[in-house]
């Protein structure tokens, strides 16, 4: 049979002339819906199969193969979470359907649920590096439309002075207090802390390590302990052979809960994240002197742009320079100093 009802689906079955047999989900309930797609296929098969065409490919092809090809992303959970969305709009698409009017809709579509243009823009990225995929890399298409993305807010950097942290440790309860002390000690992220394993930790050459896999920028990051951090670890012993951070015994899966957030209501501060403890560690770090380039070797990142964020809180290597432009007098006249050595 051509078509076919599994459950409450309609699913397809047709043959290409070559011989090759093809077995889908329609994706719909509606019968008269699974037909016409069904017509569609095998109109499509005897164009490829006869008029020599490029086999065209749904958007549910292209998902299928971009989900096997990138399964090893840390963030392909929150992606499976957009694309199940994208797919109330492309489904049983092909891609060379996908035109700017269809992503123009699509946009509209998920502002009138109330989503950011932040999250609007996720949603956009991922089907434009989808369409990418099929045209560089598969070969499924010669050209791809523009996906233009929609203006974002510039977020003030958030971080803690050195008495709001204090006070939010105070109200944490002790399994929290010990990560997020941790954390300020290291910019480690939640992650890294949640599943840290005593197989990392050197605790005689006071440093840990964070394996590729591990890291957002999927390169290793040896982590060296302080005091701070050596305390708080010191204070773990015994509860967990395998893991450092744990709650009655058992591993902490996330720090960012409700006991977190009863906590910073509390300790009166606002608009604060988990991530930002992260920030505070690095706008400590450049408060106190540490040159921009040793920061993003002590937090993992790729390169400078992201650690450029915190160069406007410190100017003290800026300082050796504030001279070269002064003024002085010269015979009751006020010239610039030359200084040809700077220039």
């Amino acid at each position: 049979m051509s078509i076919y009802k599994r459950n409450d689906t309609w699913w397809i079955q047709i043959t290409t002339a070559n011989g090759e047999r093809i077995q889908r989900s329609s994706g719909t309930q509606v019968k008269q819906e699974a037909q016409e797609l069904h017509d569609k296929m095998k109109a499509e098969a005897w164009r490829v199969k006869n008029l020599g065409s490029k086999p065209r490919h749904t958007w549910q092809e292209a998902v299928v193969r971009w989900i096997s090809e990138h399964g090893h992303k840390r963030s392909m959970d929150t992606d499976k979470l957009l694309l199940r969305w994208l797919n109330s709009h492309l489904n049983n698409k092909h891609i060379d359907e996908i035109n700017k009017s269809l992503i123009d809709i699509i946009k509209q579509d998920k502002l009138k649920t109330g989503a950011s243009n932040a999250t609007v823009n996720r949603h956009m990225g991922l089907m434009k590096a989808i369409l990418r995929c099929a045209k560089d890399d598969w070969e499924w298409l010669d050209t791809i439309p523009a996906v233009k993305l929609l203006p974002e807010p510039r977020i003030r950097l958030r971080w803690l002075t050195q008495d709001e942290a204090n006070r939010l440790l105070s109200e944490l309860p002790e399994h929290l207090k010990a990560m997020a002390r941790f954390s300020l000690a290291t910019g480690l992220r939640q992650s890294n802390v949640t599943g840290l394993q005593w197989s990392q930790l050197d605790m005689q050459r006071h440093c840990a390590w964070i394996h590729a896999d591990q890291a957002k920028a999927e390169k290793a990051i040896a982590v060296p302990l302080g005091v701070d951090a050596l305390e708080v670890l010191r204070a773990q012993f015994g509860k967990n052979d395998t893991y450092v951070f744990t709650y009655e015994g058992k591993p902490v899966t996330r720090a960012n809960n409700h006991a977190w957030r009863k906590a910073l209501i509390r300790a009166g501060i606002k608009d604060f994240r988990w991530h930002d403890l992260r920030h505070t560690w690095a706008s400590w770090h450049v408060q106190n002197g540490t040159p921009l380039n040793i920061l993003k070797e002590l937090g993992g990142w790729a390169d400078l742009t992201m650690v450029m964020r915190y160069a406007h809180l410190s100017s003290d290597h800026l300082k050796e320079f504030t001279e070269n432009a002064q003024l002085k007098k010269r015979e009751g006249v006020l010239v610039l100093k030359e200084n040809t050595d700077a220039l």
